[in-house]
């Protein structure tokens, strides 16, 4: 039983380790920063970049914690009726 965890435990940390940059935008955000790159301005890319990622992961990690509280649940009340 605790291999899965293992290997899901080991798969998440290579990705983590290996992570490549990766570009996010809205199409709104893309004018503005097309429109800010012409006037000479890259740093606000980079920040917006970043934050879009960070918002992506959020509703991830939400999800992993409910799952983790549901699982240990449903693990708690079978070795109840056991």
């Amino acid at each position: 039983m605790k291999k899965p965890f293992i290997a899901l435990g080991v798969f998440i940390l290579l990705s983590l380790v290996f992570a490549i940059e990766s570009q996010a935008q809205c199409a709104m955000c893309k004018a503005v920063l097309e429109s800010n790159m012409q006037s000479g301005e890259d740093a606000m890319g980079k920040g917006i970049n970043g934050g879009i990622i960070y918002i992506m992961f959020v509703p991830y990690i939400l999800m992993a914690v409910a799952g983790y509280f549901t699982y240990k649940h449903i693990k708690k009340s079978n070795q109840a009726q056991a």
